[in-house]
């Protein structure tokens, strides 16, 4: 089983916004929806579609927002026994999406502020720990050293997705969970922000000399850069028409970790993740792209 742990997130979609609000007036847009949202819920509701066994760990509030989110994970098969309930409420987010697919994100922490049940406890089925969110839950930015130790130390393989830091600490932040993390996910962003450095395959150089033992950098539209214990390589992305680019790196990384579960290659667990990522933009929302996925398309999209 792969235990992820990451928020959960109600979000709110406005699509197309492509210039500046007009305060104090209405702007006409084409669509406003709910859709399930945050890094935990995408990776691991992206892992469970796949036909892994998958479990989530994360905050929720005691609200219809967590309710209805809860409801679509268990609907893909994931476990969500291991959400924490909390007094705060459900994380959302709203989205303000372009014609061009790019967003912008207005946030509210809520139950992602709270802190999570120590030490780590892991389902004895567990056999892989994925730390979805380094910096957005306010607990893991000091807890997600401990967690991942303890995860290494209960025999399982490790991997963890940086997500933006809002508070700019960036690598003081991570660091310490490095020595730790089997599987490192950044975007181009995110990368350049921790090493300082442009270059995909120096990003993951960079990372690798200081802990992690594998790194993927996600390039959005260019695909990946991949540097493994099976070499270095790029895997491109498939060229489709772009609606709505939130929570497509959390998708993509749900399907490179399912390939991996199921036995793949990181080659061709690359390819699926870039596969299951252009699902995700093709349509507004998250996972929405996502819904008819199944396990056969593991071995159609490779």
């Amino acid at each position: 089983m792969i235990v992820v742990c990451g928020n959960m997130v109600q979000d709110v979609l406005v699509r197309a916004v492509n210039e500046p609000l007009a305060w104090g007036a209405s702007t006409i847009v084409e669509a406003i929806a709910q859709h399930m949202g945050g890094n935990g819920s995408n990776t691991s509701y992206t892992i469970g579609k796949l036909g892994a066994p998958v479990a989530l760990m994360s905050l929720a509030g005691r609200d219809a927002a967590a309710e209805s989110v809860i409801a679509r994970l268990q609907g893909a098969n994931v476990d969500t026994t291991m959400v924490k309930r909390v007094a705060a409420p459900t994380s959302a987010a709203a989205s303000l999406v372009g014609s061009d697919g790019r967003r912008a994100l207005l946030y509210q922490l809520g139950a992602s502020a709270e802190a999570f049940d120590k030490p780590l406890r892991l389902p004895g089925s567990a056999t892989h720990f994925h730390l979805a969110a380094v910096y957005r839950m306010r607990d893991l930015r000091t807890a997600a050293p401990e967690f991942m130790r303890a995860a290494k130390e209960a025999g399982l393989t490790t991997s963890a997705d940086t997500q933006w830091d809002h508070e700019r600490e960036w690598f003081p932040v991570l660091a310490p969970s490095l020595p730790y993390t089997d599987l490192l996910f950044v975007n181009e962003d995110e990368g350049r922000e921790l090493t300082g450095l442009t270059e995909p395959s120096a990003i993951a150089l960079a990372l690798r000399d200081a802990g992690a033992q594998e790194v993927v950098v996600k390039l959005g539209a260019k695909g990946c850069f991949a540097s493994t214990s099976e070499g270095d390589f790029y895997s491109p992305a498939r060229c489709v028409e772009v609606v709505d680019t939130t929570g497509a790196g959390d998708c993509f990384v749900g399907g490179y970790l399912a390939g991996l579960f199921h036995g793949k290659p990181h080659r061709e667990a690359a390819k699926l993740a870039n596969y299951v990522g252009s699902l995700s933009v093709g349509r507004l929302g998250a996972t929405e792209g996502l819904a008819d996925i199944g396990r056969i398309d593991i071995d159609q999209s490779i």
